[in-house]
Order: C-alpha cells, then sequence, then structure tokens
C-alpha cells in the first residue's frame, strides 16, 4: 500500500544548546497555515501585505484611420411590379404587295350604282358625238316589222358605221339568235338585244389600265401624225395624278416642231417632270427618261414619239429601236405599249391597229376625236379582228373629255 509521507530519517548527534533564544516557528503560509490559524494550532501569522503586481500596461492601440462614411443615398423606390407576362402575337403573315393603282375607277361600278353627274354628263357628250351613227341605225328600228327586211337594212347601218363585213356578220347572227330565243316581236325589244350583242362583242376590250405592278411603269405612246397622242398623254397625265401617281414626261418626238414645248404645257398643267432634249435621238431620250424615272422613284414614265406611218418601214422601225433602248434601262419595259387612233378615220384606224401591233406588240389603244363625224363602229371590227383592250375614249379637247371605256356605255350611245 502507497504512503504519502516519506521514512523518517535516523536521528542525529545532538548538538549544544545554544544561547540564542528560540525563535518561533515561521507562521505557514498560504492555505494550510490560515487552516491552522483558525483551528488554533498556531498563531496566526501577521498578515504580509502582498504587494501587488501592476498589470503589465495594455499595448499602445494604433489610432483608428478616419474612413469617411458616404452618406446613404435616398431609397430608391420600389421597382414597379412586374407586367404579367403574355405570350407573343402569333406571327403575322407577310404583308401583301402594295396594290396596283388603277388609273380611273372602273366605270361599270359606276353604271350598277346609278352613276353620277359625272358620268352621265360624259355619258351625254357621247352620244352626241357618236349621234351620226346612232341616228342611222335607230332609224332601222323605226315602225318596223321584225323580218328579213329589218336585218338586210341593219346590215346596211353596220357597215356605214365602220364596223368591218366580220363584225357586222357577226352581230346579225347573234341578234337573230337571241330574238329566237326570246321570241321578240317588237321594234325596241330587239334594239335592246342588239346593244346587248354589242355590248358582249366589245366586253373583250373593257379592261382598266393597272398601275403599280412595276416602278416605276413604263408606258410607250405610238400613233400616226396628228392622231392626238401629245393631248392624250397629257389627259392621261392627270388620270394618272388624280390616281396618286406620280409622272415622269419623256419628250422621245425630237422631230416634230415645237413637240417638247407642247408637252412642256401639259406638264406644267399637271406639275410634273419632263425630260427631253431638242433635236436629240428619241431612244436616248427614251432611255434617260427610263434611268430618271427609277432613279427618282416615279411610278409612271410616259415616253410620247413621234408620229409615224405604218406604211413607212423604216420609221417604224425606229419604234422599234426605241422600244430596244428602253428594255436596256429596264429589261422589263415597256410595260404598256399604247396606240392612240382617230375615231374618224374608220376602217383605216383597224389598217393601223394591224401594223403597230405587228411591229410593237401593243397592249392597250386609246381612241380620240369622237365628238364630230366620228362613226365608232370600228370599235366592233377591231374586237372581232385585235381585240385589243381599250384603255380610253376622247369626246374632246378638254382634260374630263378623257374617259375609261366601257363596253355597255358605248354600245348604247352608238345606237342612240
Amino acid at each position: 500500500m502507497f504512503s504519502f509521507f516519506k521514512k523518517k530519517p535516523p536521528a542525529a548527534t545532538p548538538e549544544p544548546a545554544s544561547t540564542t533564544p528560540p525563535q518561533e516557528d515561521a507562521a505557514p503560509t498560504g492555505a494550510l497555515g490560515w487552516l491552522k490559524s483558525q483551528l488554533g494550532l498556531a498563531p496566526a501569522p501577521a498578515e504580509t501585505p502582498e504587494t501587488t503586481t501592476p498589470p503589465p500596461a495594455a499595448p499602445a492601440v494604433a489610432p483608428t484611420p478616419v474612413v469617411a462614411v458616404p452618406v446613404a443615398a435616398p431609397p430608391l423606390p420600389p421597382p414597379p411590379a412586374a407586367a404579367p407576362l403574355v405570350p407573343p402575337p402569333p406571327l403575322a403573315p407577310p404583308a401583301p404587295a402594295a396594290a396596283p393603282v388603277v388609273a380611273a375607277p372602273a366605270p361599270a361600278a359606276q353604271a350598277e350604282e346609278g352613276g353620277t353627274a359625272e358620268r352621265s354628263g360624259w355619258m351625254q357628250r357621247l352620244r352626241g358625238g357618236l349621234r351620226k351613227t346612232g341616228g342611222s341605225i335607230a332609224a332601222v328600228f323605226s315602225d318596223a316589222r321584225i323580218d328579213d327586211a329589218l336585218y338586210d337594212e341593219l346590215e346596211d347601218a353596220l357597215l356605214m358605221a365602220d364596223t368591218g363585213i366580220k363584225a357586222t356578220q357577226h352581230l346579225l347572227d347573234d341578234l337573230r339568235r337571241r330574238v329566237k330565243e326570246r321570241r321578240s316581236t317588237e321594234p325596241t325589244a330587239v334594239k335592246a338585244l342588239l346593244a346587248d350583242a354589242i355590248a358582249d362583242l366589245l366586253k373583250p376590250l373593257e379592261k382598266p389600265l393597272v398601275i403599280g405592278q412595276h416602278t416605276p411603269t413604263v408606258i410607250m405612246v405610238a400613233g400616226v401624225n396628228g392622231a392626238g397622242k401629245t393631248t392624250s398623254i397629257g389627259k392621261l397625265t392627270k388620270h394618272l395624278a388624280d390616281a396618286k401617281a406620280t409622272v415622269l414626261l419623256a419628250a422621245a418626238d425630237t422631230f416634230r416642231a415645237a413637240a417638247r414645248e407642247q408637252l412642256g404645257v401639259w406638264a406644267d398643267r399637271n406639275l410634273v417632270e419632263i425630260i427631253g432634249q431638242q433635236g436629240g435621238d428619241p431612244a436616248a431620250v427614251s432611255f434617260d427618261a427610263v434611268t430618271a424615272g427609277k432613279a427618282r422613284g416615279k411610278d409612271v414614265v410616259l415616253v410620247d414619239t413621234a408620229g409615224r406611218l405604218p406604211t413607212q418601214l423604216h420609221l417604224m422601225q425606229e419604234l422599234q429601236k426605241i422600244k430596244r433602248v428602253v428594255q436596256k434601262a429596264d429589261n422589263s419595259a415597256p410595260h404598256e405599249v399604247l396606240l392612240v387612233i382617230d375615231g374618224n378615220t374608220g376602217q383605216n384606224a383597224l389598217a393601223q391597229v394591224r401594223a403597230f401591233d405587228d411591229a410593237l406588240g401593243l397592249t392597250g389603244l386609246i381612241v380620240t376625236k369622237l365628238d364630230g363625224t366620228a362613226k365608232g363602229g370600228v370599235l366592233a371590227a377591231i374586237a372581232q379582228e385585235r381585240p385589243i383592250p381599250v384603255y380610253f375614249i376622247g369626246v374632246g379637247e378638254k382634260l374630263e373629255d378623257l374617259e375609261t371605256f366601257n363596253a355597255r356605255e358605248f354600245a348604247q350611245a352608238l345606237l342612240g
């Protein structure tokens, strides 16, 4: 068994007594001495004042650097509430091409609505221009019986109106069929059926001039001397301007004296631009006009050419050259080739249509001067042999005297 005490050492040799009085044992210090003093085992020693050791000096603290504290900005307003997610709209189909611009309102629609006062005035002028033909045909149905004699007289009247043999025979055969189907016995009823037959024959010629499929739309205008090309171009420019189309005129008639000046007057009236070169090459003027029209973004370029007789081959070849040169400026041009014919020339107008169509490939006609002694029946001959659309017909020199062609109106005016 372990002992927490040490063994007693052997006895030592006694030493002589000392004369020095014994000193009291030093008071035990610490916790044991305090305990003994409390139990009376030994006098409590005088408390020795404890030397208080000063605490070590705290290390010098470096001064805190002064840092500028930014002033807090005023609180921002709360962000707006997020808009609810909306599914994107479906993709729209591609925008359709711009609708073509029609040079003039379709007269058929006006006729169905009863016609405006302006159109009524036009019909009066047209009837007045064709009164000679209308009077001769109307006389056939005056107090007449529906028999072979009536058809014979009607044949003569149609031939005198320049309808031509083929067209006259076609109209008579069609009229006989209609009378038989309707069992008509009254002259007025037969006259109305004849108007229907003429309107049906002329219907393929009824077509509006459309602008806008090409930019610019190049229109080449040809015709014989004195047919009224330049005047018709001026009136056509007015129609196009009324339809909000921008027009550039090309004075390619460089042979006739004062032709450019005459076209310039129409340009000033209609507030349009004109390009010309006195004494220059007509093909070069046409080329410059088409190029300028493309650069300036014009809707229409109208090319006025010099008068040509279809019997003069070299002059017709000059027109073909103009067409070829225009195609160099725009490979799709000219988009319209119009022939201006005089309504007073009768069957000669049909010969002009044949010649110019063979040389240029006509796309439309303008019939002028139906306000005098014109017979008008030549349109029936054209419809029978060369059904080229008739865009406009004219009955005078004023701007409003050029109007779109309507088969029904023309047929009614032709019969008086």
